[in-house]
């Protein structure tokens, strides 16, 4: 099992970052562009428990995958899980926490996953998916902070 955690800390508040977040749709606005990520269903915002949505989403180009996963898990607004159904991943499990702190809402992603495969898929980990999961992850950072700021600023 390969752990990812992430944690930025942004100038806003819980509900605002919950508001954010409660939506499937902005997670295409997080993704990296050149992934060509789209919802392929109909889906409902604010998201619920138990909800389905299937991706279309390309790791590399040329190479499309579609990826289903069920929130299975909200405490608004402190938290959502999400796990993978269908998809690249033998297990994906990835906890979306938030946290007020004096700076505005501090955010973690930790994301639990298999890679399938065995021996295969634990190469392919070290030298293709550890590295792109980060540049994924740094990319919603920048993205987040394009879109309500970093801390200190006014």
């Amino acid at each position: 099992m390969h752990e990812l955690y992430r944690k930025q800390i942004l100038p806003i508040s819980i509900d605002q970052a919950w508001e954010f977040f409660k939506n499937p749709h902005n997670l295409g606005k997080i993704t990296p562009t050149h992934m060509g990520f789209r919802i392929l269903n109909e889906v409902e915002s604010p998201m619920f428990e138990g909800q389905i949505i299937k991706y279309k989403i390309a790791p590399f180009p040329g190479m499309p995958l579609d990826w289903m996963t069920e929130i299975t898990k909200i405490r608004e607004p402190f938290f959502f899980i999400d796990e993978q159904r269908h998809g690249p991943y033998k297990v994906w499990h990835h906890e979306h926490w938030f946290k007020e702190v004096e700076q505005g809402v501090e955010m973690i992603d930790r994301v639990n996953y298999v890679l399938p495969f065995g021996p295969l898929g634990k190469l392919v980990h070290a030298l293709i998916v550890k590295r792109q999961l980060q540049q994924i992850f740094a990319y919603r950072n920048k993205r987040l902070i394009e879109i309500f700021g970093t801390v200190g600023e006014k």
